[in-house]
């Protein structure tokens, strides 16, 4: 069953995404939103900050992006990070330290186990260039913002690196995301 709104039915979950909810993230991203199961972060001011989404569209299209970004501010402070170099020296220093390097394997696991339990799409790619390199900050900081500190060190270290901004008041819970800073 199809829901302009992104509604998406799966055998065996009932999914109800509030109406008002899926407008706001509508006008966030300027375009309906695609299968939408939940709300996975809402920010301190009330507003969609990050929804979680099938596996599949609605039409039986593969979308591995289980957690995605749709605040507009999020997603353009995302993007400047992307722009600044982040993601190559991130990667430089999965290629060198063993314990990030594991986490980030753990968060990788996780994102696909809590994907494959709605929906298996049989493969081993995640989002976000997990579990090797970083290719999208903006899966990680969604993955970081649903999950919570803890899960995704990357994820938690660009949004140590936003908390501070005062753009971010509002949208991050103060306090939640300092001394997660990287090397």
């Amino acid at each position: 069953m199809h829901h302009p709104l992104g509604r998406h039915h799966l055998p065996g979950r009932r999914l109800v995404v509030d109406r008002a909810d899926l407008d706001a993230v509508a006008r966030q991203l300027g375009r309906p939103p695609r299968a939408v199961l939940e709300i996975a972060y809402r920010c301190p001011n009330g507003e969609p900050g990050v929804v979680k989404t099938a596996p599949r569209l609605p039409d039986g299209t593969p979308f591995p992006t289980l957690y995605y970004l749709t605040h507009p501010l999020l997603t353009a402070a995302a993007s400047r990070l992307e722009s600044s170099g982040l993601m190559k020296e991130m990667t430089q220093r999965l290629a060198a330290d063993p314990s990030l390097s594991a986490a980030y394997r753990r968060a990788h696991a996780s994102y696909l186990a809590e994907r494959d339990a709605i929906d298996p799409l049989g493969t081993t790619s995640s989002a976000g260039g997990m579990p090797n390199r970083v290719k999208c900050l903006h899966v990680l900081i969604a993955h970081s913002l649903a999950k919570g500190r803890g899960v995704n060190p990357l994820g938690d270290e660009a949004l140590a690196i936003l908390a501070g901004e005062p753009a971010m008041a509002g949208i991050l819970v103060p306090g939640q995301w300092a001394g997660t800073a990287g090397a």
